[in-house]
């Protein structure tokens, strides 16, 4: 009899999972899921999660409607801030925001009001490479014409704390570029708008979401990749130069590395709020990474020129919890760089 309970336990264990899986199951059966993105419509983080919506809930047991909405402002933290303190954590809610705010979050950022160690994540469906694109017409196509120009070269922002404007502000920190960055605009869409219109001369932010949204302009020439902050060249622009082999002290380099680089994996998450049962956690990671890995989902990203690279929900809790371990001494250069006047 007493060999047998270690069975008769795990008989129990497996009913127990079972029927939470079911609950979960008939929970998001006849329900809508909405994912909402930080930052406006027409962006990178807009596009991709739009793409992500149509295919997701086939892979969540009871089949729930997706939709997708917008929720911009200050860089995405007032949506990462309702998702932390107004979204039910009820697993219906998913949010999508740049994951450049977790820093600002370590480093003190004003207005932000969550505390990114206690979402769930889902994941990322691509890991962030950033490359600055300027104009043709701004006459900073080059790293030299740009070293070289005579008044700061205008770059496109979000708010304090976005991957644009962290970008631009490590580039003037850490190598010395003359760097205007001009805040405010809903999103990388609205950049690339004022940019050809002549109001700024480009923007820094997502190679993956550049060359998808911006297409046009970079296969006419208007649009110039002229640096990319990555650690090594990405395929299709190889001649491209690097941020961190123009650096000349291991200072400006640390500021590369930590202010830009180094939160490439973790700078498009989707994630729910705090407190979400763990059945429906699991469903939805399980739910998100089928998705990535649908066929149908890889062909219409393959159309729309969307790269594709995971990071997994686990991945990602612990690029997020290294953060909060960076050194005193280089937090407070950084903060310096960032959010300098």
């Amino acid at each position: 009899m007493i060999k047998r309970i270690p069975a008769l336990l795990a008989a129990i264990a497996a009913l127990v999972s079972f029927g939470g899986a079911a609950q979960a199951q008939s929970f998001f059966e006849g329900k809508t899921v909405r994912i909402v993105v930080g930052l406006g419509a027409g962006g990178g983080f807009d596009t991709y999660a739009r793409v992500i919506g149509r295919h997701l809930g086939k892979h969540i047991p009871g089949n729930p409607t997706v939709i997708v909405d917008n929720m911009p402002g200050a860089g995405s933290i007032l949506m990462t801030n309702h998702l932390f303190k107004v979204a039910k954590p009820d697993g219906l809610t998913v949010g999508h925001f740049n994951g450049a705010i977790i820093l600002g979050q370590v480093l003190g950022q004003k207005g932000i009001e969550f505390d990114a160690r206690k979402f769930e994540y889902l994941g990322a469906a691509v890991k962030e490479n950033v490359v600055c694109g300027l104009t043709k017409a701004s006459g900073a196509g080059s790293i030299e014409s740009w070293r070289a120009a005579k008044a700061p070269v205008k770059l496109g922002g979000v708010a304090p704390g976005a991957t644009p404007d962290n970008s631009g502000r490590i580039l003037n920190a850490a190598l010395g570029l003359p760097v205007q960055v001009v805040s405010g605009y809903k999103g990388t869409s609205a950049i690339r708008l004022a940019a050809e219109s002549g109001e700024l001369a480009g923007g820094c932010w997502s190679w993956e979401s550049m060359r998808a949204t911006w297409r046009k302009g970079l296969d006419s020439g208007e649009v110039i990749p002229v640096v990319q902050i990555v650690a090594k060249p990405m395929a299709d622009i190889p001649n491209v130069p690097l941020a961190i082999s123009l650096a000349k002290t291991d200072d400006a380099r640390k500021l590369i590395l930590v202010g830009v680089q180094n939160s490439s994996a973790f700078a498009r998450p989707f994630a729910l709020p705090p407190g979400t049962p763990r059945d429906r956690v699991d469903m939805l990671h399980k739910a998100f990474h089928a998705t990535l890995q649908d066929p149908a989902f890889l062909a219409e990203a393959q159309k729309a020129k969307l790269s594709i690279d995971p990071v997994t929900g686990a991945e990602m809790n612990k690029l997020v919890a290294d953060v909060f371990t960076l050194d005193a001494g280089l937090l407070a250069k950084l903060k310096d760089a960032l959010y300098q006047k």
